[in-house]
C-alpha cells in the first residue's frame, strides 16, 4: 500500500476531520475533495470547513478541491467519506482515476437505498479487484476535532492490511483496533442509526429514561439478530461498532438521526425537519432497507419496522410506541442464536 498520497473524498464534518488528521499527523500528501466547488474554495481560501465545522483549523498542508483527477492523482489510500446513498454517483465518477493498486476505506455507515447493498459491495462492484476496508465506531466528528479521546474499530478480510492501517491511523487522540468481519461491523453502523431515530421519537415524547434504555437494549437485539443472519460475528455487536456506536447514537445531543426522532415525536413532520438540516441523517434512507433485508433473511426487526412506519406516514411516532407495547409477550432471546437451556434437575 503506497501511502505517500492519499485522497479523502467527501467534505462533510467526518471526511473533513478524518483528511485533517491524516495531513497533520503523516508526511504524506493529502487532497480532500468536496463535491460542491463553492465549498472547496472557501475551505482553501479560509482554511476551515465554514459549513460543517467553522471553528475547527485545518492544517495548511491539508489541499481541497473540487477536482475528482486533482484529489485522486496517485493516491495508494482512497478514504470514502460521503453518505451511502451517493457512494456509487462518486465511485463511477472517480473509476478513472483509481489505480488498481489502490486501497479504498469506507467511513459510510448505510447502506445504498434500493439496492440495499453496504457499501463495501458497491465499492466491490464499481471498483473490482481493489482491496479495501471499513472505519467505523462511537466517533463524532466534532468531539474529534477538538482532541477528545476516541476509539474506533478498521475491518478488512485481510488482517494484514488492517493493521497497516491501524498504524496509520494511530493518531494521537484515537485508538484504533482491527476486526475481520466487514458485514457485521458496516451493518451495525448503518442500523444503529434507524435505531437512534426511535430513541429521539421516544426522548421526543417524554418517555422517559426506563423507555430509552429499553430501545436500545431491544435495538442491540434486532441489530444482532440481522447482522447474525447475514453472516457477522455475534460479538461484533458488543463491540465498538455494535454497541458502543448504537449508546452514542441513541443518546447524545449531537447524533443527527436521534434529533430527527426527536422532532418527530415532538410532532413535526419528517420534509419540514430534513429542510432545515445540513446534514444527512442516514438513518432516514436506511429504515425501508433494514426492513427489506430482515424480510429477505426471515427474521423480525419490530423496532426498525415501525421506525419505517412513521418515516413512511403509515403511523406516528406515538402509534409506534403503542405498536411496541403492544406486541405479544416473548422470551427475552426469541430469534437469537439457539442457548443452552438449564436441565431440569437444576430448576428451584
Amino acid at each position: 500500500m503506497d501511502t505517500s498520497r492519499l485522497a479523502v473524498l467527501g467534505a462533510g464534518s467526518w471526511g473533513t476531520v478524518f483528511a485533517a488528521l491524516l495531513a497533520g499527523h503523516l508526511p504524506s500528501r493529502v487532497r480532500l475533495w468536496a463535491r460542491d466547488p463553492a465549498l472547496a474554495e472557501r475551505m482553501a481560501a479560509e482554511g476551515r470547513n465554514p459549513r460543517y465545522l467553522p471553528h475547527f483549523e485545518l492544517p495548511g498542508r491539508l489541499k481541497v478541491t473540487a477536482s475528482l483527477d486533482e484529489a485522486l492523482e496517485g493516491a495508494g489510500l482512497v478514504v470514502l467519506a460521503v453518505p451511502a446513498r451517493w457512494a456509487r454517483q462518486v465511485l463511477r465518477a472517480a473509476q478513472g482515476w483509481v489505480g488498481p493498486d489502490a486501497v479504498v476505506v469506507s467511513l459510510a455507515k448505510g447502506i445504498e437505498p434500493g439496492s440495499w447493498l453496504r457499501v463495501s459491495q458497491v465499492v466491490a462492484e464499481v471498483l473490482p479487484g481493489r482491496a479495501q476496508a471499513v472505519l467505523t465506531g462511537p466517533n463524532f466528528a466534532a468531539e474529534v476535532a477538538m482532541g477528545l479521546p476516541a476509539a474506533s474499530v478498521v475491518a478488512c478480510s485481510d488482517l494484514a492490511l488492517a493493521g497497516r492501517l491501524q498504524r496509520l491511523f494511530a493518531f494521537p487522540r484515537l485508538r484504533v483496533y482491527t476486526h475481520h468481519d466487514v458485514v457485521g461491523c458496516e451493518l451495525a453502523g448503518a442500523l444503529k442509526n434507524v435505531l437512534a431515530l426511535a430513541a429521539g421519537m421516544a426522548d421526543g415524547l417524554q418517555a422517559g429514561d426506563n423507555a430509552r434504555a429499553a430501545l436500545v437494549t431491544r435495538g442491540l437485539a434486532e441489530l444482532s439478530r440481522l447482522g447474525v443472519a447475514m453472516g457477522g460475528h455475534p460479538l461484533t455487536f458488543t463491540g465498538l461498532a455494535g454497541l458502543g456506536d448504537l449508546v452514542l447514537t441513541c443518546t447524545s445531543e449531537r447524533s443527527r438521526n436521534r434529533y430527527v426522532g426527536l422532532m418527530l415525536g415532538g410532532g413535526k413532520g419528517l420534509r419540514e425537519i430534513l429542510a432545515g438540516m445540513h446534514q444527512v441523517a442516514e438513518g432516514v434512507t436506511t429504515a425501508p432497507g433494514a426492513v427489506a433485508l430482515a424480510r429477505r433473511h426471515h427474521v423480525e426487526l419490530p423496532i426498525c419496522e415501525q421506525v419505517a412506519a412513521v418515516l413512511e406516514g403509515r403511523t406516528s411516532a406515538r402509534g409506534a410506541v403503542e405498536a411496541l407495547l403492544g406486541r405479544q409477550p416473548t422470551q427475552e432471546l426469541a430469534g437469537s442464536p439457539p442457548w443452552p437451556v438449564p436441565s431440569a434437575s437444576l430448576q428451584p
